[in-house]
């Protein structure tokens, strides 16, 4: 009876990060309908220079991650040594993400003409509140997990300063970028209205998505730790709670991964038409 119950608890601990998927994928038919807005609008001239802009600029700065990511790489061999070879992937991993929400953060103004008096888009335009609520929700369970481990000496210093900084850190620059997002007027020329909808809806969906990374896999694998660690230990009777923990651990870690793939997606710069317009 106790195997069954775990097999049941850990079919439902996987169903939060399926839904989570889920929610992605249907988030995928936002951006399709941004698109085509694009697609089908004749941007102005201004509207082309800033789609070409923004597209080079992202590239630069996602540049500038993989320089962070090779910089980690290093770091993480001259403090562990050889223990650095386990290291190597979520180094250059945490290095590309915070290309991408850097690149979001710090997008260059559009130039073109404004709305007078300024009128702003409303946050459930650019993205959906569930997976904006649970960006948020992941890091706090996550910063609050590295903290809870640290305090019972299960992970060593410099690894607990790594799962609280860079998940924070990531979580500052995600909400500087919606903000800038929200904050910002809307272009007065009807023609950019949809070009300047798709790239707040690219930078809200980015952020949301590579914050969330961040968030859900080193909560995973903190998850999967502190389950194995009670599981190692002697209790009376069944104890569901390691269960829990390794079943929450591998949703957050398999729902880590598919957000990531979502996130590659998109990677690809708004279109104007059938071609990039930055080449």
């Amino acid at each position: 009876m106790g195997r069954l119950i775990a097999v049941v608890l850990f079919i439902a601990v996987l169903v939060p990060g399926i839904l989570l998927a889920r929610a992605w994928w249907l988030a995928a038919g936002r951006r399709a309908v941004a698109a085509t807005g694009v697609e089908l609008a004749e941007p102005t001239p201004e509207g082309t220079v800033v789609l070409r802009r923004q597209a080079q600029h992202g590239r630069r700065v996602r540049a500038l991650g993989w320089l962070l990511g090779v910089a980690g790489i290093v770091a993480s061999v001259v403090l562990f040594a050889e223990a650095s070879v386990f290291l190597w992937l979520p180094a250059l991993v945490v290095g590309l993400l915070a290309g991408v929400l850097l690149a979001e953060a710090t997008r260059p103004r559009p130039r073109w003409t404004l709305t007078d008096p300024p009128r702003r888009p409303k946050q459930g335009e650019l993205i959906s509140a569930w997976l904006l609520w649970t960006m948020r929700g992941v890091l706090v369970a996550e910063l609050g997990t590295a903290v809870l481990l640290a305090r019972a000496g299960e992970l060593p210093g410099t690894v607990a300063w790594a799962a609280v900084v860079a998940p924070a850190a990531a979580w500052l620059l995600a909400e500087v970028a919606l903000l800038r997002a929200l904050v910002r007027p809307l272009p007065a020329t009807g023609a950019d209205v949809p070009v300047d909808e798709a790239l707040r809806t690219w930078t809200a969906h980015l952020v949301t998505a590579g914050a969330s990374v961040l968030g859900l896999l080193p909560l995973g694998t903190l998850l999967l730790v502190a389950g194995i660690e009670l599981g190692e230990r002697v209790t009376e009777g069944f104890d569901l709670a390691p269960v829990a923990l390794v079943a929450g651990g591998f949703s957050a870690l398999a729902a880590g991964v598919a957000v990531a793939g979502f996130l590659v997606t998109w990677l690809r710069p708004v279109r104007s038409n059938a071609r990039a317009l930055a080449g």
